[in-house]
């Protein structure tokens, strides 16, 4: 039986947008997976020090709007039912008890972090790293990691850049996908 394999594509989304929808495209066409699921942080620490996120439920609703008819893909809440942070390794764990192999995809611009997240070392022996490229993102991978590059043409985009210049709908719609402005829009924090 062929092993199957899962790409873990794992974040905030807060808002997601067309970056996120088009590093998606990509890593289904590698073909190294079976499924792709995209988790929703319910409790991301690292984002959450920053500022404040949306709430949870809201974020779910957005990624499953951005990423609904992707080949592949699957939208799971498994980390905002998880009480407490939200870490890739229990996340990895549970995954690895339905498929053979996970592979970690991130971005360039994240690849420098890795070595700093929970239990990063256990982690780095459960997982391979898919890495999409990014404006200014590093291609320098720690030691130890089993690293990829996933081929696409980088989008320079980020969720923070979207918060900080988008308030409107028309200027949303050169950002994120239709489905996710009303949504966005929604909110009132």
């Amino acid at each position: 039986m062929t092993p199957r394999r899962l790409g873990l594509f794992g974040g905030t989304f807060d808002p997601p947008h067309f970056g996120h929808v088009a590093a998606l495209r990509a890593a289904g066409a590698t073909q190294n997976f079976d499924c792709i699921e995209v988790t929703v942080a319910g409790n991301p620490y690292l984002k959450s020090a920053t500022g404040p996120v949306r709430p949870a439920p809201l974020r779910l609703a957005m990624a499953n709007a951005a990423f609904a008819g992707l080949d592949l893909v699957r939208v799971s809440d498994r980390e905002i039912i998880r009480e407490g942070p939200s870490y890739t390794i229990d996340t990895v764990r549970e995954l690895l008890e339905e498929f053979d192999a996970v592979d970690v995809i991130v971005g360039a611009d994240l690849v420098g972090q890795i070595d700093s997240w929970h239990d990063a070392t256990q982690l780095q022996d459960l997982v391979r790293v898919g890495v999409v490229p990014r404006p200014g993102g590093s291609k320098a991978i720690s030691p130890g990691w089993n690293c990829y590059e996933i081929a696409m043409e980088p989008v320079d985009l980020s969720s923070s850049f979207i918060r900080e210049n988008s308030n409107s709908a028309e200027n949303l719609r050169k950002f994120v996908p239709e489905s996710v402005i009303p949504l966005y829009e929604s909110f009132q924090g």
